[in-house]
């Protein structure tokens, strides 16, 4: 099983989707949440098993490659700018993440 910190592979778990490490929980489902316009509060509300650090370091680590990807050319700034941006018409406040 490949194995992170914070993220575990194996194909005897959901076929070998990343899921956060310890759990059954696909990562995927993180991005789904944000995407959906949910918050990362919410997402571990639902979640219990996933930890807000776990979450965290995914986030974080997604963004990293998309900077990498970027820079090496692989993302054009056409594509990021075309990028939708989900909003539920709610007037949270904070960040997005909870706080």
């Amino acid at each position: 099983m490949a194995q992170h910190k914070f993220i575990d592979i194996s194909q005897d778990i959901l076929h070998g989707a990343p899921v956060f490490a310890g759990t059954r929980v696909p990562v995927k489902t993180l991005f789904d949440y944000l995407k959906g316009g949910e918050t990362l509060a919410e997402f571990l509300d639902d979640f219990p098993t996933v930890s807000r650090e776990q979450a965290v370091n995914a986030l974080e680590r997604a963004e990293e490659d998309l900077v990498d990807a970027a820079v090496a050319g692989r993302i054009s700034a056409k594509e990021t700018q075309g990028a939708p941006r989900t909003s539920r018409g709610s007037h949270r406040s904070g960040n997005g993440m909870g706080e």
